[in-house]
């Protein structure tokens, strides 16, 4: 079996060593460690591939890089009059202006709440602690920047027993406290390895997972229960005893298992955690069981959760930051380095090996700073590229682990409900009604409804969200003909079709504008113009305003609206 020491020999590079080794392979200088991240990941991308630039796509042009970094740092389109700007913004930093604005507004904060709520919880259903809380706890922390490692550190430390901070203890209590189920996510989620396979034998096809890491994991939440408390809180409690014990089924198949094993508090290779010892297992508690009340939660000196938290959850561990720096790439160019994410083993080497050390150091080196790695990754050309190469005939496709095309990808439930929304000018409607009552929260708390919708259409099954476009039965006839999205398409003060209305009949060109520019991010071709112009003849009155709302649900309900390109 290959030591997993191996796989992540990568990841434990100093950022010294990394400019070293790509020094030595492609005769770069020692002065490009100044330079920005967004130029070595370039760098680092083309070097992998030879030929790469025959490979790759041009860098995308304004309209389709606008739409594409929007819907990935706020979750939704752009609006048409930010467009106009954009395009006819003439400064070469505009790009990096724009960046810069999306992640200071709050919807940056609220779109990486609901996409860390999915990784984090999977939508699964609210159980022991309200969703809201959960989602303000999220939210606050990257409105705030909080380091990624300190987000992670107070979740797996939350217990619930504080009623003022219960949102982090929804990782735990709504697993209700699950001990196997919470070993197998946290193996997912931090540490980019899926034990699943591995919690009653070795895993049967990866050599790098073994039982043992199972609960060697398993052994820090073993002794974690949940049980209700005297202020009728449901809470994680812990006691001060109890080990992890494994045994394989194939050896209790084949006889030859001399019974169950213990496992010590570990992590893979690394050392074994040791814990103090007491003469009596009362004298390990702050707070001491009582078996006549059981609503007394009980308090141990040390703390193999707050242990685990500790040492996880931490910018020294580079496995946590190679997994974060991995995930934070899938999320944003579609797949990840090493793909699927929670499959890094040695079987599974990375598409860029020196990519991932690079990224896996300045994450630690930011000190888990998501949001300034993010800045730098969608600076980048390879980020930047156009989802269509002109590649002369007979060329060679790039692969997708070459990352020299932008990949399409299907827009997440809510994405699709708030950018349906922009483009229809639902959101305009509403702040123009809420006027000075106007905010960020404010909009949202009136439009939720329409978003919790979409979810539970798109959304995929419960604990298992869809990881890729599919399209039901229900899906194309709440797209058809649901109440909502017809409500979408009426005419209202400043939306959409109260807009295209306005424009003068005697110009379809400036109507099409509108409308694509509203829905698509992007000018009309000539061909477009003409099938406006075609569509609208002769149309007054009522029916010209059932043609303009026919045309807003076509492109809505396309497929160019419905994928990030």
């Amino acid at each position: 079996m290959k030591p997993i020491r191996s796989w992540v020999a990568a990841g434990v590079l100093s950022q010294v060593a990394i400019l070293a080794t790509i020094a030595l392979s492609s005769g770069l200088s020692r002065a490009d460690a100044a330079e920005p991240l967004r130029v070595q990941i370039d760098r680092l991308i083309s070097f992998q591939t030879p030929g790469y630039e025959a490979l790759a796509a041009p860098v995308a042009l304004d309209d389709e890089f606008m739409r594409r970094v929007t819907l990935d740092l706020i979750g939704t389109i752009p609006s048409a009059a930010d467009a106009r700007a954009f395009f006819a913004d003439a400064d070469p930093a505009k790009r990096e202006r724009l960046v810069d604005r999306l992640l200071a507004t709050p919807e940056y904060a609220r779109h990486m709440q609901r996409t860390f709520d999915v990784l984090l919880m999977r939508r699964l259903p609210q159980k022991n602690v309200p969703l809201a809380e959960w989602e303000k706890f999220l939210r606050e922390s990257f409105a705030q920047n909080k380091p990624w490692d300190q987000i992670v550190r107070e979740i797996l430390t939350a217990d619930g027993s504080d009623p003022a901070q219960r949102g982090p203890a929804r990782f735990y209590l709504d697993r209700d406290g699950d001990v196997n189920q919470i070993t197998r996510d946290i193996g997912k989620l931090f540490l980019g390895v899926n034990l699943e396979c591995a919690q009653c034998h070795n895993h049967p096809n990866i050599d790098d997972y073994l039982q043992s890491h199972f609960y060697g994991i398993s052994a820090f939440f073993v002794r974690s229960f949940v049980m209700t408390d005297k202020e009728k809180l449901v809470v994680f409690a812990e006691k001060a005893d109890g080990e992890a014990t494994f045994e394989s089924v194939f050896e209790i198949r084949d006889k030859v298992s001399k019974g169950p094993r213990s496992s010590g508090m570990k992590l893979f290779e690394g050392l074994t955690i040791s814990e103090p010892k007491f003469d009596k297992v009362d004298d390990a508690y702050a707070v001491k069981p009582d078996d006549k009340d059981k609503t007394l939660r009980p308090v141990p000196r040390f703390s193999r959760r707050v242990k685990f938290a500790e040492w996880v959850a931490s910018s020294d561990n580079r496995r946590f930051c190679r997994t974060t720096a991995n995930r934070l790439w899938a999320l944003l160019l579609g797949r990840g380095i090493v793909h699927p994410v929670d499959l890094d083993h040695t079987g599974n080497p990375p598409s860029h090996p020196l990519l991932l050390a690079l990224l896996t150091e300045e994450l630690a080196a930011r000190q888990m700073d998501l949001k300034s790695v993010i800045r730098e990754i969608v600076l980048s050309q390879t980020y930047q590229r156009a989802s269509r190469r002109n590649a002369l005939a007979g060329a060679p496709e790039p692969r997708d682990d070459q990352f020299a095309v932008a990949p399409l990808k299907s827009l997440t439930p809510a994405q699709f409900a708030w950018s349906v929304m922009q483009a229809t000018g639902e959101t305009e409607a509403h702040r123009i009604a809420l006027g000075e009552k106007f905010s960020e929260e404010t909009l949202f708390t009136t439009l939720q409804g329409y978003e919790q919708r979409f979810t539970q259409l798109f959304g995929g099954e419960p604990g298992r969200p869809a990881e890729s476009f599919e399209s039901t039965a229900d899906q194309v006839l709440f797209l058809a003909n649901d109440p909502a999205m017809m409500n979408f398409l009426l005419r209202k003060n400043g939306n959409l079709c109260d807009r295209l209305l306005k424009l003068p009949e005697e110009n379809p060109p400036a109507i099409a504008d509108e409308l694509y520019l509203s829905t698509l991010t992007r000018l009309p071709t000539a061909e477009d113009v003409q099938d406006v112009q075609n569509y609208l003849a002769g149309q007054t009155g009522d029916p010209r305003t059932a043609c303009m709302q026919e045309l807003i649900w076509a492109i809505v309900t396309s497929s160019e609206f419905r994928f990030n390109h």
